[in-house]
């Protein structure tokens, strides 16, 4: 053990540990649960600590090989190679204090070893004076979420989506030809090809796309620069735009100091839009999911529709049984999502005065959610979408069966009429055609024309 001290006297540290007095505070007081602060939210603050080194220095604020080393020791922790010496779990001081002071402690300390001091000296480099100089925990941390979700929308979430899309894209063109039933209510409906119904599914994509892309400009606003309470005491006032500029082109991402620093200090719209955009792509998935899993059901006592990849057993007890394992892992995924924007909701409107105190649990359920999201949009495209097959034989079954294609006589029976020719055959148990002929409403040949399911795929008539 060695001896660690802060502002409150002396703790006991265990020598392996690159913490320091602050973090073991904190993991004293707040052993809460199980869950951890995101490492790319811990990586996302090194990576600011090791911009404002080089910005401080570049204002003549700290010495030069202080800040050389610890933007050394910043980019060592943003590379995840000190991930095990950030234990401190989300349930802790709602501004994130001790998570900030615990990148700090690690980056200060190594800072330090690097230059041949100790664990534990605070000298030549200081947690608070020197990696945290022009900054608070109130604007250091908010800005870091921005970065961690920015990041991992277009290092994860993007990607992902892309690829689930790509697929259903090339599903929907493979199934083009593919004639089946439609269905409203659960109930059957007018036909359809396969290819379009997967068509609606990519479309539904893209639209949750679009929607995140429109989120992403307000994540690119920092509060850097607010300091405590949004009005820079204690900041340089150039700092915060230099910062940003130096992590934009590190990252390859446009950030900005945020325009009013006291909403981006106070308030958490730009993350709770991002959370509520993240719902309404998980509502998509859940209902292209749920569609899969319907059409997939039986094989024999179902739809039976599509043919599910084959992955693993589905019972226990019943051999042979193979389950749509891949829609349900999404489902839950997506139930998780929407929960996590209910706890967001409610996180980001307590934002008091000055400060929102709830922004570890905002910050850990919006990049739960993306990493939720990425990781079960890239299993179903591979261990589902990529391998369906059309059942065709039971989708031709299931259109010559169907009643439902008397809505093409509508036109020449009127729908009267044609209500009257799908009652006669639910009763007496036969098609449609021979329904029809037995009513004596039109001609056999007429009849064979009308009566084609792919001729019902589009708009009729002339235009």
């Amino acid at each position: 053990m060695r001896q660690e001290r802060d502002s409150m006297g002396v703790v006991d540290v265990e020598d392996a540990a690159l913490w320091g007095a602050q973090t073991q505070r904190s993991l004293h007081y707040f052993s809460i649960g199980e869950e951890h602060l995101p490492l790319s939210l811990i990586h996302a603050l090194a990576r600011i600590k090791g911009a404002a080194a080089r910005v401080n220095a570049h204002l003549g604020l700290l010495d030069r090989a202080v800040a050389e080393n610890i933007v050394s020791a910043a980019r060592e922790v943003a590379a995840g190679e000190w991930d095990g010496h950030f234990p401190l779990r989300i349930w802790q001081t709602g501004s994130g204090t001790q998570s900030n002071m615990n990148v700090n402690e690690v980056i200060a300390n190594r800072a330090n070893e690097l230059m041949g001091h100790p664990r534990g000296s605070k000298n030549p480099v200081h947690p608070n004076d020197h990696v945290n100089l022009g900054q608070s925990s109130n604007d250091a941390f908010p800005s870091a979420m921005h970065v961690a979700a920015a990041c991992a929308i277009r290092d994860e979430l993007f990607p992902a989506l892309e690829g689930l899309m790509a697929g259903l894209r090339q599903k929907a063109a493979d199934f083009a030809g593919i004639v089946k039933i439609g269905r409203t209510h659960l109930m059957d409906a007018v036909p359809l090809t396969l290819g379009q119904e997967f068509s609606g599914y990519h479309d539904q994509l893209r639209q949750g796309w679009a929607a995140v892309e429109k989120c992403r400009e307000g994540l690119h606003a920092l509060a850097l620069g607010g300091t405590a309470v949004g009005t820079g005491l204690n900041t340089h006032p150039r700092f915060a735009a230099l910062v940003c500029g130096i992590l934009g082109d590190e990252l390859g991402l446009p950030l900005r100091m945020a325009e009013n620093l006291f909403s981006a200090l106070a308030g958490h719209e730009a993350l709770c839009g991002l959370s509520g955009v993240l719902r309404s792509l998980a509502m998509s998935l859940l209902k292209i999911a749920n569609d899969i899993r319907w059409m997939g059901s039986g094989p024999r006592a179902g739809l039976g529709e599509l043919q599910l990849p084959e992955n693993e057993p589905g019972s226990s007890i019943m051999p042979g049984k193979v389950n749509p394992t891949q829609s349900e892992a999404l489902s839950m995924v997506c139930v998780q999502v929407f929960g996590n924007d209910a706890a967001v909701a409610f996180a980001a409107s307590q934002g008091n005065f000055e400060l929102n105190v709830f922004k570890p649990v905002i910050a850990y359920n919006v990049l739960q959610s993306i990493r939720l999201l990425a990781d079960a949009m890239r299993s179903f495209e591979k261990n589902c979408i990529s391998g369906l097959q059309p059942q065709k034989n039971q989708m031709e079954h299931n259109v010559a069966r169907s009643l439902m294609l008397v809505t093409a006589l509508v036109p020449s029976l009127g729908y009267e009429q044609a209500a009257m020719v799908s009652q006669y055959a639910h009763r007496q148990g036969c098609d449609l055609r021979t329904a029809v002929l037995d009513l004596g409403l039109m001609e056999a040949a007429e009849l064979d024309i009308h009566l084609r399911p792919d001729s019902m795929l589009g708009p009729s008539g002339e235009g």
